[in-house]
């Protein structure tokens, strides 16, 4: 990737700051709880564990046989939870590369994997069923009555409740409780869903072309239309006025604040050649960075620029995008495998 030239009008750089190889698609990227750290997945299955400030390989874990799907580092940082095609979920210990505990997604393929805010529990997607496990490795619960393979889970901001994204519905769980405690009912394929940070809103990216919002206070919902492409990335800002929407070249970005988006029009922010396949706000500040299947990244401030403020170009798709803890350096992902990270100046 090459540097990027300062914008005039914020005064901002991305300059690299380190790259790496792993061979393979970057299937998922993520950093540590304290930013010492970046684990970077190939869709064929090897994970490699990065030094977050020198790009110095510490370790690569074999991961999972026909290919890794998701990572998850515990908030305590010492271990790495993935999934992948082989039906399991992996917890590897990042110190000494070694497999931790092995543990039977349920399904002969694990879609998704992350850990509860305080890091007590696990929770993975496969097939019709969300399994959760503690740190121990045992199972706690199993919700294996969806009405079709779950495509995404997340849990709520700070709390132990966890959403599910599959055909038809949007179901609510806690570890206490043996069924869904809340379902919000809609007929459609739901593919990616992503909590606002104040848990009052849930999105989810979807199948046919639109983004639904729903008012978790109300249960009311609120459908985007008129995307040109699957909606398969979402954002939301740190203070959870802003989200940002891919589905075609031109991210979108719905204030949603007030009164809410209804009968508004969305921030567009034109810059890509082909359709965006990653967004990513940061995680404390107002920065939105956009990337796509032409290679190239470009940095955003919504609410307050429409211009881009740095734009760098890959030499192949961009497939994962991920804020460091501190908001400073800019992980990104290739369809090459090139794992470069950027800091922000």
């Amino acid at each position: 990737m090459s540097s990027v030239s300062k914008s005039s009008k914020a005064g901002v750089t991305l300059a690299q700051r380190w790259q790496a190889e792993i061979g393979d698609h970057v299937i998922a990227l993520a950093w540590s709880p304290d930013g010492a750290g970046l684990a970077a997945a190939a869709v064929d299955g090897p994970i490699t564990l990065c030094d977050g400030t020198t790009g110095r390989i510490r370790q690569v874990l074999p991961g999972h046989g026909f290919g890794t799907t998701a990572i998850s580092w515990s908030p305590q940082g010492g271990i790495l939870a993935s999934a992948g095609q082989d039906g399991k979920v992996k917890l590897w210990n990042v110190a000494t590369g070694e497999l931790h505990i092995p543990l039977d997604g349920g399904a002969a393929w694990v879609e998704r994997v992350t850990w509860s805010p305080e890091g007590t529990l696990l929770a993975a997607a496969a097939g019709k069923k969300v399994r959760l496990w503690n740190t121990a490795g045992q199972l706690v619960r199993e919700y294996g009555n969806h009405p079709s393979t779950v495509a995404d889970i997340q849990w709520k901001p700070g709390t132990l409740e966890l959403a599910s994204a599959a055909y038809g519905q949007l179901a609510l769980f806690h570890p206490d409780q043996a069924e869904p405690v809340r379902s919000l009912n809609w007929k459609g394929s739901q593919l990616v869903l992503a909590w606002s940070p104040d848990g009052k809103h849930l999105a989810t990216g979807d199948q046919d072309s639109t983004v639904h919002f729903w008012i978790m206070k109300t249960g009311e919902d609120l459908m985007m239309s008129g995307y040109p492409a699957k909606v398969r990335e979402l954002s939301w800002d740190h203070t959870s006025r802003f989200l940002a929407t891919g589905g075609g070249a031109v991210p979108c970005v719905w204030d949603v604040s007030g009164k809410g988006p209804a009968g508004t029009k969305p921030l567009q922010f034109e810059g890509h050649m082909a359709n965006v396949t990653g967004l990513a706000f940061q995680q404390s500040g107002p920065l939105l960075v956009s990337g796509g299947t032409d290679g190239q990244v470009i940095l955003w401030h919504p609410g307050r620029h429409k211009q881009s403020l740095a734009k760098t170009q890959a030499d192949s798709g961009i497939t994962q995008i991920a804020w460091s803890p501190d908001d400073q350096r800019l992980g990104l992902g290739t369809e090459s495998g090139a794992v470069r990270v950027y800091v922000l100046k």
